[in-house]
């Protein structure tokens, strides 16, 4: 019998890219897929031998050493370098990812589940408004699942190891045959003695019984990054609840709490704050000194500058979250009212209004001039 074509079997050319490849297969598998051919039996062997045919290929241009080996020596000596032949376990996940988007036998899910992930853990954490706004470093204490030292993560007791599985006979899974109008269907679930770790334990250790970890309080150096707001989350990675038996750590999620400030507040990425002046700064003009979180700084109140006036510091604000540059300081002015003047300086006034001819209240009558007029 002629040696077949791979590519000529597949219909693609001898330079296809892999997806080209995957998208012929996939056409061809749900052609000659056999509920879509109802024939004689001769018939139906035919289209199965074909469909083999078709796998084959595939499961031999996909993988690219594979493919180079059949390009250099055929589909002979690509065999002899795959002794297995037949239908491969990335196969049928190929066929089931053709008709169902996937199966239990894809790449994907194929074997034990292995340990399971550590649980994710949440903490809060409380911190300054400046330490928001510039960046800080602090402990953080938080309860969690730690791996056992006694046992280091294994489970077992010093001096022992763990065994395959009795239930699941190591797959870590157990597996189940049900028939389907398309044919044979496979489903999966975890396997409930090992918990798809595909081993159990017969002597556990003392410490942890068994589990690989145990509750204890630990203090993480976090380092809050600048320009956080209040209610941010910090996702850290690995800081989670240790996995039992040598699984994989969980996350922690930091939710932080931004204590207000005295005399800034946020907008954004600018940091705005009041500045009070008296109505003879406003009226003159100033060099006052305003606080910062970089510490004082001194600004220019123009002459004239009424209530609302705004004034811009560059570059004083909140940092942007990943990128350079920081938001500005707006100081927003506001003249402030004298009350409670001494007789010499209500006397000012009223000859500074004289001068430019507005007209006020006048002066009070004192308590005897009150008296007698209310006796006239």
């Amino acid at each position: 019998m002629a040696e077949e074509d791979y590519y000529a079997l597949l219909g693609v050319g001898r330079n296809a890219t892999e997806d080209e490849i995957k998208r012929a297969y996939r056409k061809l598998a749900r052609e000659l897929h056999p509920d879509r051919h109802a024939g004689t039996p001769a018939e139906a062997g035919a289209n199965e031998e074909r469909f083999k045919l078709v796998n084959r290929a595939y499961e031999t241009l996909k993988d690219p050493e594979r493919r180079r080996q059949y390009d250099m020596f055929g589909a002979e000596g690509e065999r002899a370098a795959d002794p297995f032949g037949g239908f491969a376990g990335g196969g049928l996940g190929d066929i089931f990812d053709a008709f169902f988007g996937g199966g239990p036998f894809s790449p994907r899910n194929s074997g034990r589940s292995g340990p399971p992930r550590g649980e994710n853990v949440e903490a809060g954490l409380e911190i300054e408004f400046a330490e928001a706004v510039l960046g800080t470093q602090r402990e953080v204490p938080v309860r969690t699942a730690t791996t056992c030292e006694t046992c280091s993560g294994t489970g077992a007791r010093p001096g022992t190891i763990s065994v395959t599985c009795s239930t699941c006979n190591g797959l870590g899974e157990l597996r189940r045959v049900r028939q389907s109008l398309l044919g044979q269907m496979v489903t999966s679930t975890p396997c409930p003695r090992c918990g798809g770790t595909g081993e159990e334990i017969p002597s556990p250790c003392s410490d942890c019984r068994g589990q690989g970890r145990r509750m204890e309080e630990q203090s993480y150096t976090v380092d809050v990054p600048a320009g956080v707001d209040d209610g941010s989350t910090l996702r850290l990675t690995g800081w989670g609840a240790a996995g039992a038996r040598g699984g994989p750590p969980g996350d922690l999620y930091l939710h932080l709490r931004v204590r207000p400030h005295a005399t800034l507040h946020r907008d954004g990425f600018d940091l705005r704050t009041a500045l009070r002046v008296s109505m003879a700064q406003a009226a003159l003009g100033a060099q006052l000194k305003v606080e910062t979180l970089d510490g004082p700084e001194e600004l220019t109140v123009p002459p004239g500058c009424p209530t609302g006036h705004e004034i811009r510091l560059r570059a004083r604000g909140v940092p942007h979250l990943q990128r350079r540059g920081r938001g500005d300081l707006i100081v927003t002015v506001v003249v402030e009212t004298p009350t409670d003047l001494t007789p010499a300086q209500e006397e000012l006034l009223r000859r500074f209004a004289v001068e430019r001819g507005e007209d006020v209240a006048p002066p009070e009558a004192g308590l005897f001039s009150r008296i007698r007029s209310a006796f006239k």
